[in-house]
């Protein structure tokens, strides 16, 4: 399997693409012409230079509004050709692409364009260079990959093959099985890109919004599916035009990249076995089933800070480590560890960010498939020290600065709250308020940072993403998006902030990057939690009346029913199926981390985003004052 990527889609000049391109792991590059053309070194120097990051320069690109012109254009298309193959000569590149042509003088005809590029061939046949010509989606007479091929065709020419693009067949609704009948030897080039379904102009639709396969919703699958068929077994690339990749870290977006297109290939083979492209062994993506933990990291003044909310909520410290400052708290079947450990990788992130989540650890069907086909797919593996009596639990480096582990209920790792806690020695105190399971996790991050994210999850789980939806805080705009399986038992909802006057932007910039801002617990009853909340000194978050007064004229609920909401700051939210949602918060802890209870009832599957606004107004009023201290 050989990949490259087109150098438009990093940030940074192109020493620092290149860099970033051979650190995560492409066999080659798209060398686009304007980051040659702004990069202060001759082009025999650059081809050195990407030899030396050991990557091979697989395409030189574009060459435009080449077919069809008239006269004196196209003797000076020609000319420009002849200047274009003495600079690849010294690239030492071999392969050059040809987009159609959009020029309003261009000519049409199919045997015209034929013509031209067949004349080209004999050209760069004496330089020893091949001409792969592509169909724009917005080509002013050809914009089909089947009109492509038929001039391609026509040309019948050694050195003339055809460039596929996802994003020129896809975004024009073509059906990709027609790529099938294309013979493979003639298909030279492949570009792959995704985009989300966006309803405007082509050529800016284009230009902005591309992002990685599997990041958006075109079926780039089924496009490379039908180019494996054909027996292609040369590049796949990425050529991707976003504003956010471009302004990004540019290591990050190769890293995904390069693991868009593992993950891609992979689903490619278990569709179509029989393909040529070799495709890395993997296990197929992991079933999770839940979360089985979420640990916390603190020093002791925080400990007790949340030890305090915990049991307030309703949970019992009922286990501590046998050899560390590690308690696990419980509820249903709900584990939550606070670590105190000072010798551990929980005390380093508490140094980084202060209190926060530190580990996820995830219930999956198998703890060492996950960490192989999250390895194959560029994940950094987690390891520590293991002590006496501990058991080695499978781990990687999630995002954010965080960690994953991983438990099986077929190996020794289902026993770990047997083997390495002990029972705590203090009489359980029947504060329970009837939590019953984690119902979701809501991580923040910066939202150019969210379909890295959502890559990460979609790719090693066998998960699906819901549409984003806006969550509005009265300071600005927070993007959601969920991760979820498809018994709604694992369910990760990612919130990117876009700026750091919002709840969601205040966390990162106060905790010092991405992390969990919240944790939802599911109820089987919220009115009985809500009242024995109270009775544990649970100060509910204080929700505006009008809140209620909308709710009213809404849905025409009934008085007593309304009240009872309003009377313990309950919110409420009812689908189009009749489905509910009941949601109750904490008091911010920290900078604004929270708790959430909720209480599903019928088919509802959303997660209450027509509430946040009213939430996140209530929560606001609550904080501490930006800057004061945490003490």
């Amino acid at each position: 399997m050989k990949t490259a990527i087109a150098t438009v889609s990093i940030s940074g000049d192109l020493g620092e693409k290149l860099a970033a391109i051979s650190a995560a792991g492409f066999d080659g590059v798209e060398i686009f012409e304007n980051d040659f053309l702004a990069f202060d070194a001759s082009p025999r120097d650059v081809g050195q230079m990407v030899r030396d990051h050991g990557l091979e320069i697989s395409l030189f690109q574009p060459f435009r509004d080449f077919e069809g012109m008239p006269e004196p254009q196209r003797s000076r298309a020609f000319e420009r050709a002849k200047r274009k193959f003495d600079l690849m000569s010294e690239l030492g590149t071999d392969l050059v692409l040809i987009c159609s042509n959009v020029s309003p003088l261009a000519l049409g005809g199919i045997d015209r364009a034929a013509d031209d590029l067949a004349e080209l061939g004999d050209l760069a046949t004496s330089y020893g260079i091949r001409i792969g010509y592509e169909a724009l989606a917005w080509g002013r007479h050809i914009n089909d990959h089947r009109d492509a091929w038929e001039i391609v065709r026509r040309a019948d020419h050694s050195q003339v093959g055809l460039i596929l693009d996802t994003f020129h067949t896809l975004s024009r609704k073509i059906d990709p099985e027609s790529i099938r009948s294309i013979p493979g030897d003639k298909i030279f080039f492949v570009q792959l890109a995704d985009a989300p379904l966006i309803d405007m102009d082509l050529l800016y639709w284009s230009r902005h919004f591309r992002n990685m396969p599997g990041e958006g919703d075109l079926d780039v699958t089924g496009f490379m599916r039908a180019i494996a068929a054909t027996g292609y077994d040369g590049v796949i690339s990425l050529e991707i035009f976003n504003d956010q990749f471009r302004s990004g870290s540019a290591r990050s977006i190769a890293q995904d990249g390069h693991r868009s297109l593992v993950y891609l290939m992979d689903q490619v083979r278990r569709a179509e076995p029989d393909i040529r492209i070799s495709v890395p062994e993997m296990p197929e993506r992991i079933d999770v089933s839940g979360i089985e933990f979420v640990e916390f990291a603190a020093n002791a003044g925080e400990a007790e800070n949340l030890g305090g909310m915990l049991k307030t909520l309703g949970f019992e410290k009922s286990k501590r480590h046998i050899a560390k400052a590690v308690d696990l708290w419980t509820q249903g079947d709900i584990n939550i560890v606070v670590n105190t450990e000072p010798s551990s990788f929980a005390h380093a992130s508490y140094v980084t960010h202060g209190a926060n989540v530190c580990d996820i650890g995830l219930k999956v069907a198998d703890a060492k498939a996950t960490v192989e086909r999250a390895r194959a797919l560029g994940a950094e593996l987690f390891e520590q020290p293991v002590g006496p009596g501990e058991i080695k639990i499978p781990a990687i480096r999630g995002l954010g600065g965080g960690v994953m582990h991983f438990i099986d209920a077929s190996s020794e790792l289902a026993k770990v709250w047997d083997v390495e806690f002990k029972a705590w020695d203090e009489a359980a105190t029947g504060n329970s308020v009837g939590l019953t399971r984690i119902d979701h996790v809501a991580e923040t991050m910066a939202y150019e940072e969210m379909l890295t994210w959502l890559l990460f999850y979609t790719s090693i789980f066998q998960t699906k993403k819901t549409p984003m939806v806006d969550v509005i805080d009265p300071a600005g705009l927070v993007r959601s998006q969920a991760v979820e399986n498809s018994e709604g038992s694992f369910r990760i909802t990612l919130n990117g902030a876009e700026n750091r006057r919002t709840l969601a932007g205040r966390f990162i910039e106060e905790s010092f990057g991405s992390s969990v801002q919240h944790i939802a617990f599911e109820t089987a009853d919220i009115f009985e939690t809500a009242q024995k909340l109270v009775r544990n000194g649970l100060k509910p978050l204080l929700i505006s009346p009008n809140y209620y007064d909308d709710l009213d004229a809404r849905f025409g609920l009934d008085e007593a029913f309304l009240d009872r909401l309003k009377s313990f700051g309950i919110l409420y939210d009812r689908d189009e199926t009749g489905g509910e949602y009941f949601q109750l918060y904490s008091p911010t802890y920290g900078d604004a981390f929270f708790f959430e209870i909720v209480e599903r009832r019928g088919c509802y599957n959303g997660y209450g985003a027509a509430n946040a606004q009213f939430r996140i107004a209530a929560q606001k009023r609550h904080l501490r004052a930006k800057g004061m201290p945490k003490g």
